[in-house]
């Protein structure tokens, strides 16, 4: 049942995405109705057209219309990877945690974050990525900054960026 409800939170990705099948593959799946919470653990591997989500553990929450609510992945460094938008390449991003809202649309990586597409990168210790405005925020630690990596080619969309 919850499966089911994962391929809702695909709803930012390319339209094609949501008309392919979903694949999750895990060492152990547990669900518990009364709370709507689904666990999967070991290896998991959730993919659905270009979305593919790698982690040590997933949660998956419902509300209650039985709705994704969230999902948190977790893991040494969970990963995802998905094809927003058609014209643009996949875009990459791992952390120790990475937490899916399907109600703001906002995935939130935490420890060791790090987004990448197109040859622009950004790093952090925390990164809130908005999946509807394409929104960043980032946020340093005491002992790493934010850092921040523009092609070239991308820099001359910058005020005062010359050739």
């Amino acid at each position: 049942m919850a499966v089911i409800a994962l391929s809702s939170a695909t709803s930012f990705a390319l339209p094609s995405d949501r008309n392919q099948q979903l694949t999750l593959v895990a060492d152990r799946a547990t669900y518990n109705d009364k709370t709507g919470v689904t666990t999967y653990t070991g290896n998991v591997v959730i993919e659905q057209g270009t979305m593919k989500l790698q982690a040590d553990s997933i949660v998956a929450t419902l509300n209650s219309k039985r709705e994704i609510q969230t999902i948190t992945a977790k893991g040494q460094l969970a990963k995802f990877q998905q094809q927003i938008d058609a014209n643009r390449g996949l875009a990459r991003g791992e952390a120790q945690q990475i937490v899916y809202n399907a109600d703001t649309g906002i995935l939130t990586l935490t420890g060791r974050a790090y987004l990448y597409q197109d040859g622009s990168s950004i790093r952090g210790e925390s990164l809130k990525y908005s999946m509807n405005k394409g929104d960043v925020e980032a946020q340093g630690s005491s002992s790493n900054r934010v850092q921040i990596i523009i092609p070239p080619s991308s820099s001359k969309s910058f005020p005062g960026a010359r050739d």
